[in-house]
């Protein structure tokens, strides 16, 4: 007979918004043991598993501490209540959490007071818009919880499922009937329970013990300060949306969004478990994504099964086509679904694709060394350059009734390069490489057109590295220190190593602008190279190793997504954290076409 061995959650604590599906193991009649279903709709052996979800909730009044949402707050801040900001922020577990927090806390008094303009209305910002309905709900129930009224839990507007059952100041309102459930912001504050049991298929009645699980109470999803997009030449305005607008603009996004395969509690053991979950993670990275609304996206570290069964089917109801290039697999050797890769996205409404390279870096070694390595040094030299690593190259065409172009009557294509360069810090000859074997396939398609190009990434090489130099200036100093590792002798004569490409970082526009208004964003940038101080930000390290390099022939850059400060992200120790759900923060910048000049 079908019996339930076992039942248990995988996270400890419930979200908002993030699916929970418990881990349900079962004896089958032939004394197998399995996870798979058994829906009404296929018993087995005559049974069948029911399940149902409550929401378990108690007389008490509760407010949940925004520093730390999986305990209970004990005091509010009253400067947030007068200046309207979102209820939610304003509670505080212990006083020590308030006194710790003030630094950061204070910033939303310094930004509530800064966002009401001559007219009354607040200014928008990108990734707040979206953010804000998506928070509002939550904090409208949080909200709600401050108040006596509400704090009843007994309306029938409110909780309007049958009451199942009451005892001792609770009272369970059942919420779902499937294996899995998707916490909302009627549930914040609030136990849920989970119930299995085995049904006799016939008569529809019980057959054995009832399997419950009671949760942790359940909490709202993060909401971190929204990031503006601030122009950098004076031309563009702020529309309704708080998006910049120009003729003929767009903008690319690019984001390291951090493997499953590699957010291992080990490594960021200062996160907490619940924010570094797969089901939390990729619900509050597709929240950022998408709100940022960027026409193009060009994404890092993506799980081959994260691409096919989260990513693409869920940006594609924002109206995203997808595209995904897997890492290779001469070196990995773990599960072919989890392997991750570089993912290009771009909305249908703006542009269509033309065509798609793939480049794959163990194919240019084979190829390099049959051709420069002795046979008796192939198999070490394969060892050092072969990892796997690769690049996505899409050319897209502008669509005519929304082309980002000065000219209309003119086809126009834009290239867009999406790479991932191989992380091992001790092998500089190997991130040079791949960068220059990159840059030669580009050169190789501006030579059969003028074509705009972007060229986006994680190239895990910081500003002044040698990748970094031969990017940005065309060329590396032969002088440089990163030349000295070179064993294989594959970066001579160092008068290869140049292009052609007349590529820019799209950041270092903030190091160019003048104006007190970007004094603070220039104070995020190295002052050196122009290039943000960091972009990734973990508790060992913290440096830049992201960008958007763009050519400057033929894209202006009008407006760049703000950087954040170190201190904002360093009161949860580092990335990833509760607000920001990968090691790396994202990089936007919007472009305009220009006039193309020829290239030589």
């Amino acid at each position: 007979m079908l019996s339930v061995l076992r039942v248990h959650l995988p996270s400890e604590i419930p979200i908002v918004g993030c699916e929970l599906t418990p881990y349900v193991l079962l004896r089958r009649p032939d004394k197998t043991v399995s996870t798979d279903d058994v829906p009404e709709t296929a018993p087995l052996d005559g049974h069948f598993l029911r399940y149902k979800w409550y929401r378990v909730q108690s007389d008490r009044k509760i407010a949940l501490c925004s520093v730390h949402p999986s305990e209970q707050a004990t005091l509010q801040c009253l400067g947030c209540v007068k200046a309207k900001i979102p209820v939610a922020k304003s509670y505080h577990c212990t006083p020590k959490c308030f006194s710790d927090a003030w630094q950061h806390h204070r910033v939303l008094h310094d930004r509530a007071a800064s966002a009401v303009n001559e007219n009354g209305n607040e200014e928008e910002e990108l990734f707040g818009r979206f953010n804000s309905s998506g928070s509002g709900v939550i904090n409208s129930s949080l909200s709600g919880s401050a108040s006596s009224a509400n704090l009843t839990n007994g309306s029938a507007p409110l909780y309007p499922a049958a009451v199942t059952q009451r005892s001792g100041g609770e009272t369970w309102f059942e919420v779902g009937q499937s294996k899995t459930y998707t916490p909302t912001a009627d549930d914040v504050g609030h136990v849920l329970k989970f119930e299995c049991v085995i049904v006799d298929a016939e008569t529809k009645l019980p057959t054995g013990h009832v399997n419950t699980i009671l949760t942790s109470r359940v909490i709202p999803a993060p909401s971190p300060s929204p990031r503006r997009l601030v122009p950098v030449d004076g031309m563009g305005h702020l529309d309704a949306d708080g998006r910049i607008t120009s003729s003929g603009t767009f903008t690319v996004l690019s984001y390291n969004i951090l493997s499953d395969a590699y957010a291992s509690n080990d490594l960021y053991s200062y996160c907490p478990s619940w924010a570094l979950s797969w089901p939390y993670r990729r619900q509050n990275l597709l929240r950022e994504i998408v709100g940022y609304r960027a026409d193009i996206i060009c994404l890092q570290e993506v799980q081959s099964d994260h691409y096919e069964e989260f990513f693409a089917p869920e940006l594609d109801k924002h109206g995203y086509y997808g595209l995904f290039k897997r890492k290779t697999t001469e070196v990995y050797n773990g599960n072919m679904n989890t392997i991750d890769g570089c993912a290009t996205f771009f909305r249908r409404d703006r542009f269509s694709h033309v065509k798609k390279y793939e480049v794959e870096f163990n194919k240019a070694a084979q190829s390099l060394t049959d051709a420069m390595i002795p046979t008796t040094q192939k198999k070490v030299a394969l060892n050092r350059l072969v990892k796997d690593n690769v690049a996505l190259i899409v050319v897209l065409e502008a669509k005519v009734n929304s082309q980002p172009v000065d000219n209309p009557g003119k086809r126009q294509l834009l290239c867009v390069a999406n790479t991932h360069v191989n992380v091992h810090q001790e092998l500089k000859d190997v991130k040079l490489w791949q960068v220059h074997t990159l840059l030669k396939g580009l050169e190789k398609i501006a030579a059969s057109a003028d074509i705009p190009m972007l060229v986006c990434g994680d190239f895990n090489s910081v500003p002044g590295s040698a990748p970094h130099a031969l990017l940005a200036m065309g060329k590396v100093d032969p002088l440089h220190p990163d030349l000295a590792v070179d064993p294989l002798s594959i970066l001579r004569p160092h008068s290869k190593l140049v292009h052609q490409l007349p590529l820019v970082s799209a950041y270092s526009a903030f190091g160019r602008t003048v104006g007190l208004g970007f004094e603070q964003h220039k104070r995020r940038l190295d002052s050196t190279t122009n290039e943000p101080l960091f972009t990734n930000v973990t508790r060992d390290f913290i440096g830049t190793l992201d960008y958007i390099f763009y050519t400057a022939d033929s894209l202006v850059v009008e407006s760049l997504l703000e950087l954040l400060d170190e201190e904002s992200l360093r009161k949860d120790t580092a990335l990833p954290s509760p607000e920001w759900s990968s090691d790396h923060i994202a990089l936007l910048a919007e472009f305009r076409c220009c006039k193309t000049r020829s290239r030589r």
